[in-house]
């Protein structure tokens, strides 16, 4: 059994989740510049009419081919490779990360005072067996104002973020309500990923 996995994403949120589990990793991510850069717009882009399931399964999948690869490219010694994606969607439109601060008030305004969608999926590879799995989980936003809005956007907290909110920050004053797992909403659900890395063997 190895006795580390990679971990191939950017998120400070899914390493910290990670830590939690007590399960040891190394960071498997692409280099900036050279050979090794990767197009990330390319990977998320979003196919015409995919349903946001669909989506956020098959962008996380695509992740994860480029971190098999990357990892091969290097020379990196083999072990068990862990990608995740989050996506938020309201009815079938997808929320993504935002573009600015503009887009992300844009964003923040139409998921104000309904009830949306957090989708996130996880995949493992160990040697040739891929495990995959899909949490959905709902929240409800309170109705915020345009002023609200502009100061939460202000923090600088909703860029990078799909849906333009972390709701383990400032966001939580308006969550009036979520069903579902907390930590997928943040960007790993713990209790989907300790069941793939059990079924791998990683964990007991």
């Amino acid at each position: 059994m190895p006795d580390f996995i990679y971990l191939a994403s950017q998120s400070p949120r899914r390493s910290q989740l990670l830590d939690q589990l007590g399960v040891r990793y190394e960071l498997l991510l692409p280099n900036a510049a050279g050979d090794e850069a990767e197009d990330a717009e390319a990977l998320e882009a979003l196919l015409p009419g995919e349903a946001p399931a669909r989506y956020v399964e098959r962008v996380t999948g695509r992740k994860l081919d480029a971190a098999i690869v990357r990892r091969a490219r290097r020379g990196l010694p083999d072990a068990p490779i862990l990608c995740a994606d989050t996506t938020v969607a309201l009815g079938r439109t997808i929320y993504g990360k935002p573009d600015d601060a503009a887009h992300a008030a844009r964003m923040l305004g139409e998921l104000a005072g309904r009830r949306h969608r957090v989708l996130s999926a996880v995949a493992l590879q160990r040697g040739p067996r891929r495990l995959a799995a899909l949490s959905v989980s709902h929240v409800r936003f309170a109705d915020m104002t345009p002023a609200q809005i502009a100061a939460y956007v202000a923090t600088g907290e909703p860029l990078g973020k799909a849906g333009a909110y972390g709701i383990q920050g400032r966001m939580a004053a308006y969550v009036q309500s979520l069903t579902g797992s907390y930590s997928g909403i943040m960007g790993l659900p713990m209790y989907e990923t300790a069941q793939l890395l059990r079924a791998a063997g990683l964990l007991p």
